[in-house]
């Protein structure tokens, strides 16, 4: 069992620590590798770049195996696509103990230096983004075109926040007495375990760690057991940017102890921030670890975005951006449009146009074919939340325009789904799907749509199309969400805050805000002056 006695100060002594038997041990300063062999990678797939996928945890600068290891499955087909190293509770907390020796000199980096390198790692992703790109379809089934796409996006968070770090400025403030001076200093938080999802395996990395990076924090990341091959393929760029040792960890774990390792990172004492994308219940559970030591949190947790056309909108337009908002990922992303809420003027001419859209335009198939727009959704499971969602809505009085059932090529497949004559007493009208399923719900007024949207307790998106000027500001300020589209259905930029309100989240990513997450204030009164 591993122990790590490192003391709070980063000037403690350095102890010896041995994890017997794990292939971990602490000797002298460095991390060196124990008896537990490396594991290879055994490839599911044909072509998919063998240089940047590893299976062993990334601790200290090293791959380090485990004893165990669990499958990582492809969800287009069910076949294996490799093992991970299945770490523990023991693990992760070598890894903590590896960051936060790692911050007692990254805190000291200058900014300029921190942002050298964060731009190198970028640089390397997008030299890299087509095999990148390859493993994020392999392992979340994502169509190729889109998971392209999260590459750039992803990559483009260590751009911005490789320019931030240099722009992290502190105050001076004036004091009634003469003879002193106030001053107000950013300092980095510490070491930040970063616990990220399945939906945008790479992009919901680098937008936490390129902002705590930046601030001056190390990180151990725990990414979702489906889709470990795109943290650890960063943990390779990263060590070829030239990112220290300990800086930037990787504890991958499989489903089976991701309670334990979430646990055992959340109440480490040496973290200091935790930073969360995922699922209401288990950001709760989180935020109850973080209590206990007090720690600083930022959570970006589910979603229920509304998505209301209004009469005097273009439907044109309105479909398209309902295309956008809801079948990007198969629909499975926080920020998918949940509910579609028409008013009763154009309702008709939106539900036909929209479905004409949906039988056109989207097409299912494997993620790596090129006509594919729809891949499988990660499981199972969240397939049968969307048939559940259909068959509660069909028995309630819901009609099917389009789809409604399993999709011929698989298990994991789902036909893009259209419904009409949605009520709200129906499970997808209160019930975040997380699938490809668009319910219309029609309304008469103003006032009914907006409290419609915002009768839920989750608020993280919201989306409407109007050409009412007055309207548009109206219900741009009264929908309880914290990112708004107005007229347009992709919201998401590196320059601009992402997060939610209610039980959606704490805290802002991305944008001249994100970095702030990591960052504490210390105020320092100079006197006799």
């Amino acid at each position: 069992m591993a122990t790590c006695f490192w003391w709070r100060s980063c000037g403690a002594p350095h102890v010896r620590l041995v994890l017997h038997d794990r292939g971990l041990c602490r000797v002298a300063g460095s991390w060196a590798p124990g008896r537990a062999p490396l594991r290879t990678y055994v490839p599911g797939r044909g072509g998919l770049p063998t240089t940047l996928l590893r299976t062993n945890s990334f601790v200290g600068g090293r791959w380090i195996p485990a004893a165990a290891a669990f499958p990582v499955l492809d969800p287009a087909s069910g076949a294996e696509l490799g093992r991970v190293a299945d770490c523990g509770a023991p693990e992760a907390r070598a890894a903590v103990c590896a960051a936060y020796e790692a911050f007692c000199n990254w805190r000291g980096v200058s900014a300029k230096e921190r942002s050298s390198l964060l731009r190198k790692w970028y640089d390397l992703m997008i030299r890299n983004k087509d095999d990148l790109a390859k493993i994020i379809t392999a392992e979340s089934g994502k169509p190729l075109k889109e998971a392209q796409g999260e590459i750039m996006y992803s990559a483009l968070f260590l751009e911005w926040f490789s320019e931030e770090a240099r722009r992290i400025y502190g105050d001076i403030i004036y004091t009634p007495a003469k003879e002193k001076r106030a001053l107000v200093l950013k300092q980095p938080l510490g070491v930040a375990v970063v616990i990220t999802p399945w939906n945008f395996p790479s992009a919901m990395i680098t937008r936490k760690v390129g902002a705590a990076l930046a601030a001056g924090c190390t990180v151990v990341v725990k990414p979702a057991e489906d889709t470990p091959f795109s943290a650890l393929a960063l943990a390779e760029l990263a060590n070829q940017a030239g990112i220290p040792p300990g800086v930037y960890n990787v504890i991958p774990c499989s489903q089976k102890k991701a309670k334990d390792v979430g646990e055992a990172l959340c109440t480490d004492p040496l973290v200091s921030k935790i930073s969360f994308t995922g699922s209401t219940a288990t950001g709760k559970i989180l935020l109850h670890h973080a209590a206990n030591s007090v720690k600083r949190v930022s959570m970006e947790l589910g979603g229920h975005a509304p998505f209301i056309v209004f009469d005097s909108a273009n439907v044109d337009q309105a479909v398209a951006g309902a295309m956008a908002s809801k079948f990007r990922n198969s629909g499975q992303t926080c920020v998918c449009s949940n509910r579609f809420l028409v008013q009763k003027g154009i309702h008709d001419s939106f539900v036909k146009k929209f479905a004409e859209a949906i039988k056109t335009n989207l097409h299912v198939g494997d993620g790596f074919e090129e006509r594919t727009t729809q891949g499988p959704l990660i499981n199972e499971k969240a397939v049968e939340k969307v048939e559940k969602h259909v068959s509660d809505a069909l028995s309630k009085g819901a009609t099917v325009v389009t789809g409604g059932k399993r999709h011929q090529l698989g298990k994991n497949f789902f036909e893009p789904t259209l419904l009409s004559n949605v009520t709200q007493d129906m499970l997808c009208s209160h019930e975040e799907t997380f699938g490809p399923l668009a319910p219309v719900i029609k309304f008469d007024s103003e006032e009914e749509a907006v409290a419609i949207a915002n009768a839920t307790d989750v608020g993280l998106a919201g989306y409407f199309y109007s050409q009412d000027p007055a309207q548009i500001w109206r219900v741009a300020e009264q929908l309880e969400v914290g990112m708004v589209g107005v007229n347009e259905g992709l919201i998401s930029s590196v320059e601009c805050p992402f997060g939610g309100v209610k039980q959606s989240g704490l805290g802002r990513e991305g944008s001249k805000y994100g970095i702030d997450e990591y960052l504490e204030l210390k105020y320092v009164c100079f006197g006799g002056l």
